[in-house]
């Protein structure tokens, strides 16, 4: 077949470099079944007239140029359009009218509208078979809405507006045609002729409409060509006074139509056409195609009825894919309110995400689910998700190229072809909400790849003609079915899965500001408490220190006054108040003692620290030699680690920590040779069962080979005065020297225990802070 006059005639204007910026709205020519005049705003003259006007109503364009409307429509009709014509707008009014200018006065529909500084009118002749087929029939239009609004799902309505478009219109096919998010579109309903192939469920590529044809599509809801065979009419002038280019003729009815359309219809075999928008929320959602073997002309009237159908069909598009999905919507909000109860009623949100009825993976359809916080997985990966280091590196991607709050998409391998390639199997489709703007932290869902087929109307693309050394574009020649396997994809992110996702995120990043609001007020009360504890330990020390330093001195006196009568009365009392004497000076001892250790603590909570680096090699030898009668009396050899480290601390502190322990383990040692061993303990030795810093600290030991201590009073001898062995005992004492040994420690930034068991000896572990 060969192609169109129109196309012929201006094929060479359309390149394969220039398709999609084609100006098609400024085709500068209509089509030839009516005729077109253009009118100044302000003198109401013809300034541009279509070249066939002569063909319509014997005057050639040129003769019409300057002169006023009267010319066509004689005096009383002039009246009745001039009166019209400053309330035009956009949107085209419609008139029948005769032109009693012209021989025989022929009966026009007159189509008016004001756009681009000019007065559009259209003139469409009344066909003589223009009965009751193309005349307006209220009770048609009734009967289709009436059908409209009973459809229970998108494709109910789809089906009956094709059935009710045919009646209407009796073109042999009328068919619905929705875009998927690609572009590409499906015909997802028809109605046709006897004996017509099925287009149903037939793909169409998006380049077969392109990108300004759909814009058109947006502003013009419906466009008709009775006879795609037309040779275009041209404008006379090509630009009209005052404009530097062709008219925009973005709302004209007679517009003329791209010669790359005009072929592409007559390789689909259709003469006659017309096609309606299908809008939702501004969004281009799909068009009501019709078809017809043969030229056909229908009536303005009748198309208007079209229109009105389409704009119905748009304005229930909402109510019908809400109902089309309901079921599934009130189950994801039901599984939704459920994860967040639970999650709101338990203090782990971790546990409460993935670990309850439902999960995060089991609030809508999807493969597995993920939480990431800190920039970290955590251990909140539900169902089937990718392993370990693909999910790092999915969400690194995520990191780096998602814009906004919420990324989704069936398609990873869309983004990242490598990236989706290696996680088809989990998850070629992706929807990830950050729990904060600007946050490296999300919530993920995953949905594997599904395999299908596709039939499309013909192979997708459009072959390319070389002509004159010159590469043209030629629209696709056979629309013979042809089956495509699609790959790397995922089923599509439903609308009320987006919106549970962002529910979730708000939920959680609510949570998580709660909780951090909890515990900078938990911080805030230990703040306060830690202040309230040391003013009282302050106040302790205090007292501690005046009590013990002013009960010295009249215990003193009891003593004294003790030995006193002891040695002056003896001989004068019996024995039984001797010996309650004796037990006096016994008691007063005892307390005397009690008291210094008290004062020893008081003065070691109390005093100001002076640290300095300390050598502890030489600190030891002048503790050892503090210590020589005592290890002489008691048989003891202390072993003392070479070239021990240095510490930054107080020094006379740190030797009374050496000098208390080393003192202990020689006192609590019923060996004829005692042994004890001071050195640095070997790196990562920590108290059992502990978590433990020791960064910036060395670790000391003193080991003794004595008595040893059972592991249930591990703690409890370093409280004060506690003692494990009666007053006869092991030379007795007051229980103090621990207590004051741990606070030196502490004071210091240190730690100390103990490590023992009964008969086995004892090590003492303690740490100093490094020197600088």
């Amino acid at each position: 077949m060969s192609p169109s006059p129109a196309a012929a005639a201006d094929h060479a204007a359309v390149t394969i470099t220039n398709c999609d910026t084609e100006p098609i709205h400024l085709p500068g020519a209509i089509q030839p079944y009516g005729f077109l005049l253009c009118l100044d705003p302000a003198t109401h003259l013809i300034v541009q007239a279509s070249e066939n006007t002569a063909t319509h109503v014997g005057l050639p364009a040129a003769e019409l140029l300057g002169q006023p409307l009267g010319r066509l429509l004689g005096r009383s009709r002039t009246a009745e359009v001039t009166a019209l014509l400053p309330t035009l707008t956009e949107t085209a009014r419609l008139l029948g009218t005769r032109l009693e200018g012209i021989a025989g006065a022929p009966f026009y529909k007159l189509v008016l509208h004001r756009f681009d500084r000019l007065l559009w009118l259209e003139f469409e002749p009344v066909a003589e078979t223009d009965t009751s087929a193309s005349a307006l029939d209220l009770s048609r239009l009734n009967e289709a809405l009436g059908q409209l609004l009973t459809a229970d799902s998108v494709l109910a309505l789809c089906e009956l507006a094709a059935k009710q478009v045919r009646a209407i219109t009796d073109f042999d096919r009328v068919a619905i045609y929705r875009f998927a998010p690609d572009d590409s579109g499906e015909v997802v309903a028809e109605a046709t002729a006897p004996g017509l192939a099925p287009w149903l469920g037939l793909r169409y590529p998006a380049s077969d409409i392109p990108q300004q044809a759909r814009a058109l599509y947006l502003k013009n809801w419906l466009r008709f060509i009775p006879d795609a065979r037309y040779q275009p009419a041209r404008l006379v002038p090509t630009c009209p006074p005052g404009h530097a280019r062709p008219p925009d003729m973005t709302y004209s009815v007679l517009r003329s139509v791209s010669p790359i359309h005009l072929e592409y219809l007559h390789n689909l075999g259709s003469a006659a056409t017309m096609t309606i928008s299908l809008i939702e929320d501004g969004r281009l959602w799909g068009m009501i195609t019709c078809h017809h073997l043969t030229p056909r002309l229908v009536s303005y009237e009748l198309r208007d009825l079209c229109q009105f159908i389409g704009k119905t069909f748009s304005s229930l598009l909402k109510t019908k894919q809400l109902q089309d999905g309901y079921a599934y919507r009130l189950g994801v909000q039901a599984r939704q309110s459920q994860l967040l109860e639970q999650a709101a009623a338990q203090p782990d949100l971790l546990a409460a995400l993935t670990q309850g009825s439902p999960t995060l993976a089991g609030v809508f359809d999807c493969g597995g689910a993920a939480v990431c916080f800190e920039q970290q997985v955590a251990c909140a990966q539900v169902g089937t998700t990718p392993p370990a280091p693909e999910l790092h590196r999915l969400l690194g991607w995520l990191r780096q190229h998602a814009r906004g709050e919420v990324f989704h998409t069936h398609s990873l391998a869309a983004h990242d072809a490598a990236l989706g390639q290696a996680l088809r199997a989990t998850a070629a489709g992706v929807l990830a909400v950050r729990l904060a703007p600007g946050s490296d932290d999300f919530l993920l869902w995953v949905r594997p790849e599904q395999v299908h087929t596709v039939t499309w109307a013909g192979q997708n693309d459009k072959p390319q003609q070389l002509a004159n050394g010159q590469l043209f574009l030629s629209p696709r020649q056979s629309f013979e079915a042809w089956k495509q396997t699609v790959e790397l994809m995922a089923a599509p992110w439903l609308e009320v899965e987006v919106e549970a996702a962002v529910a979730i995120r708000q939920f959680v990043a609510d949570q998580q500001l709660r909780t951090l609001r909890e515990v900078q007020a938990r911080a805030e009360a230990l703040l306060h408490l830690n202040a309230e504890l040391e003013r009282s330990n302050d106040e302790l020390d205090a007292f501690a220190y005046v009590a013990s330093h002013d009960l010295k001195e009249p215990l003193r006196g009891i003593h004294n006054y003790s030995i006193f009568l002891l040695e002056d009365y003896a001989e004068q009392l019996d024995d039984e108040a001797v010996q309650r004497l004796r037990t006096l000076v016994r008691l007063s001892q005892r307390m005397e003692g009690l008291i210094e250790g008290l004062l020893q603590l008081a003065r070691a909570g109390r005093q100001e620290l002076s640290p300095e680096r300390v050598d502890m090699n030489e600190l030891l030898a002048e503790v050892l030699d503090l210590l020589h009668p005592r290890l002489l009396e008691t048989n003891t050899v202390v072993t003392v680690a070479p070239h021990l480290p240095p510490v930054q601390g107080d020094r006379v502190r740190v030797m009374e920590i050496f000098n208390n322990l080393i003192a202990n383990a020689t006192k609590y040692n019923d060996r004829p040779t005692k042994h004890v061993k001071v050195g640095l303990a070997p790196a990562g030795t920590v108290p059992a069962g502990v978590e433990l810093d020791l960064t910036g600290f060395h670790l000391f030991f003193v080991q003794d080979d004595g008595i040893g201590i059972d592991a249930r009073h591990h703690d409890s001898i370093f409280k004060l005065f506690k003692r494990l062995h009666g007053q006869d005992k092991y030379g007795g004492g007051t229980g103090a020297g621990l207590a004051i040994a741990r606070r030196m420690v502490e004071r210091q930034g240190g730690s100390i225990w103990v490590e023992s068991a009964r008969g086995e000896g004892a090590t003492f572990y303690f740490s100093l802070p490094q020197a600088d």
